[in-house]
């Protein structure tokens, strides 16, 4: 049975998760957008969204782990049975496991994710000068952290407003599925650290639970363009440490695609794919920067990197199914997608350029 995320249904998402959650993704497919299925006994979901012919599933089921292969047979048979193909993106440890000696699966590695036990949070990340100088520089430039209830959080104008400014520094246009921008309107769940200078709000930190692992996942650090250095680690530190007090023992900052962490001891991609996501990594900069992302999350010191697959029900990871993920994240067509993308780069030179010139004449 499917159902796209009416509340009613969502309260029986979020209770499933809460028993099950364990992929750091999990808690995500609350998000707006995302289609549910779930299993026969009502005990199993998957949140999942279409593209062209195939169903790309946000990480893996959310069961208990001694139901995941009936679970998988159920799922995938009605897929089949709709004439359609099934991707999973964004699986880890256990799905993989179960799969990767399948003949009717083909894996592949498209990132890592830092991961934390947040009890050896302070003595980790104070051991380092670099880390401990961005927490200082915030803080002696007047930034404070603290916690918001949900109910004042959401939907906060300073909030909206933080998060719109810093959506518009983005070389893409928003993206959905994993890295939905729109979770302010339905925080239930989440916890939210705020961060504030004077009475200004400067950034913010979602956390989405990840309740199998007692941890948590950050989701966005959304931040405005004039946020001190060190505001964005230092509510990654309050973070940590609060979650860390009510016993928490995992904590992960979210997937760096094509990240090199999660290439090691790990069978090789296939070599178009290799070669491809290389080009990637390489001419999207103007999009996204992958390696800036790594060595930000790098520098918080992860205690280890946590390898991310995608897991496609082929024979041999296809072109076809790389094209459904990305069009799971875009809502169209990937190619117009990047195509809108720089027609706005462009624009925004131009902008930039006439501003240049403006301010050179003296005007």
């Amino acid at each position: 049975m499917r159902t796209l995320g009416m509340e009613v249904d969502l309260n029986k998402v979020r209770s499933i998760i809460q028993r099950h959650g364990w992929n750091a993704t999990a808690y995500q497919i609350v998000n707006p957008g995302i289609w549910h299925w779930f299993s026969e006994h009502g005990d199993a979901v998957i949140g999942y969204v279409s593209f062209g012919s195939t169903r790309i599933v946000a990480g893996g089921p959310v069961c208990s782990r001694d139901r995941l292969p009936r679970v998988l047979r159920e799922w995938e048979q009605e897929v089949g049975d709709a004439g359609e193909r099934v991707c999973y993106f964004g699986a880890s440890g256990r799905l993989q496991a179960l799969l990767q000696a399948s003949k009717e699966h083909a894996t592949v590695v498209v990132g890592a994710q830092p991961v934390w036990n947040p009890q050896h949070w302070s003595e980790r990340a104070y051991r380092y000068a670099s880390l401990r100088a961005q927490f200082h520089r915030a803080s002696n430039k007047g930034v404070h952290v603290s916690e918001w209830p949900i109910n004042v959080a959401e939907a906060h104008p300073a909030l909206r407003e933080c998060l719109l400014a810093w959506l518009q520094t983005r070389g893409l246009p928003p993206l959905h599925f994993l890295v939905e921008p729109e979770t302010l309107r339905s925080l239930k769940g989440r916890r939210v650290f705020v961060a504030e200078r004077g009475d200004k709000v400067v950034a913010f930190l979602t956390l989405s639970p990840v309740p199998a692992r007692r941890g948590w996942l950050t989701e966005q650090f959304p931040r405005l363009p004039t946020a001190p250095n060190g505001t964005v680690e230092l509510l990654m530190d309050a973070a940590a440490r609060s979650v860390a007090i009510d016993n928490s023992s995992y904590l992960t900052m979210g997937l760096v695609p094509l990240s090199p962490h999660g290439i090691v001891g790990h069978p090789p991609n296939p070599l178009w794919l290799d070669l491809l996501l290389r080009i990637t990594r390489n001419w999207g900069r103007r999009f996204y920067n992958f390696d800036g992302l790594d060595s930000f999350k790098s520098k918080f010191r992860p205690e280890y990197w946590e390898p991310i697959y995608a897991i496609s029900r082929e024979r041999q990871f296809s072109p076809r199914s790389l094209y459904a993920i990305a069009g799971a994240f875009t809502r169209e067509s990937p190619i117009c997608a990047v195509g809108r993308s720089l027609i706005t780069l462009r624009k925004r030179m131009g902008v930039t350029s006439t501003q240049g010139q403006t301010e050179s004449s003296g005007i």
